[in-house]
Parts: C-alpha cells; structure tokens; sequence
C-alpha cells in the first residue's frame, strides 16, 4: 500500500473529501469517453453512479465505527453491486437489425460503482488502478477488437432490398465468390415504401475477400438499397 494515503485510511473530514472528490473524478474521467463517443450513459450519469457508490461505502463505515450499529458493513455495498445492473440494462438496447448495443457503457457503469465502493472504503490504490485499466480498455483495447474483427472469419450483414429477384442475385454472387452461408433470416415487406424487405446474413470469409469491399459489391448490385455490417 502506498504511505501517502496512510493519513486517509479512517473516516475523517479529509479521507471524506479525498474519497468523494477522486470517486467524481474516476466516474468523470470514464463518463467523458462515452460522452465522447454519444453514449446513453455519460459524463454526469458515471459520476453520480461512482460518488452514490462511493457515499453508500461511507455510510457503512459511519454507521458502524461512528453510529455503534453493528451490522454487516458490507450490506449496502453488495446492494449496489446488484442495483446497478437495473440502470446498466437501461443502456443495452436491441435495433430492428437485431444488433445490441450498450454492453461496454453498461459495463462501464457497474465498474465504476465498483470503484466508488473502493473509493468509500479506502481502497484507493485499488480504485485508482481500475481506472486507469478501464480507460485502457475503452480507449485503446477498442482500436485492437476493430483490427481482430477485420479479420474475422464470420460477419453478420444486414441488407435491405426491393424484390425477390434482388436476393437471387445476391444469393448467386455469394456462391460465386465461395462465400459460405451459416445463417440467413429473411423479413418480407409489408408492400408498403417506408418497409422495405430485409436480410441478415451469417457468412464465412476466406482471406482474400476483404469486408470493405465485400459490402461495396453487394451494394452495387441492382435492387439493393443498404448493407452493413452488425
């Protein structure tokens, strides 16, 4: 442990204000990345949920050596851990392409409740590291899954398209470029022009195909209107 945080290791008005101060810092420093990159969650909710987490730590510690109660001081903390995965699951959503979105903020918030629980309890040298090793893997673990998944053997396409005819054709130049199909579902339109039919494909790739232009020849094919990658 680090002798510099010795003086703050008991409830006093100065370890109370260091452990609140650095909780809205560590929530803050988290929630500005996914502000930063339009987030449901972001700057102001990660640090209410690191300082809220961080007070509910204090209070049990008051509440015992302070307040006499003797309780399980670790009560209200383990009430956190399990009541943030309410809010976190209000960040997780399902699109009509059926992709999910929101796992890394709502991981992000039950980690940041975590650090504010070590912050309440003291533990800053454990706080501080985690922040640290959460902002590595949102700043820069992210740039290496991108580089993983352009290699990848298998992707997900969502397409939309006109007609019948335009799937066929589809259909064929996967078959010509030996693209295998693992999965394919298949929505038809309702006739009218705000429904378009769509498609989601499961395929497996070989090394000479690459995705970007994979999705640029599916997209130059007549009667499709989009395709993306999920």
């Amino acid at each position: 442990m680090l002798v510099i945080f010795d003086h703050f290791r008991d409830v006093t008005l100065a370890a109370v204000t260091l452990r609140l101060v650095l909780a809205v810092l560590c929530g803050g420093a988290v929630g500005i990345e996914r502000a930063y990159k339009r987030r449901p969650a972001g700057f102001r909710t990660h640090i209410l949920i690191c300082l809220g987490a961080a007070m509910t730590t204090l209070t049990s510690q008051y509440l015992y050596l302070n307040m006499h109660y003797y309780t399980d001081m670790a009560r209200l903390g383990a009430q956190v851990i399990a009541g943030i995965g309410f809010i976190g699951a209000g960040t997780i959503i399902v699109t009509r392409r059926e992709h999910v979105k929101g796992l890394t903020t709502a991981a992000g918030l039950w980690a940041a409740a975590i650090v504010g629980l070590a912050l309440g309890a003291g533990f800053y040298e454990g706080a501080l590291f985690t922040i640290c090793m959460i902002l590595v893997a949102e700043l820069f673990f992210s740039k290496l899954e991108f580089r993983i998944l352009d290699n990848a053997p298998e992707i997900n396409l969502y397409m939309e398209y006109t007609d019948p005819h335009c799937l066929d054709n589809v259909l064929k130049f996967y078959r010509q470029r030996n693209l295998k199909i693992l999965n394919l579902q298949i929505t038809r339109s309702n006739g009218t022009k705000t429904h378009n039919a769509c498609a989601i494909f499961t395929l497996r790739l070989h090394k000479n195909c690459p995705v970007d232009r994979l999705l640029q020849d599916i997209l130059s094919t007549e009667g499709v209107i989009s395709v993306e990658e999920l």
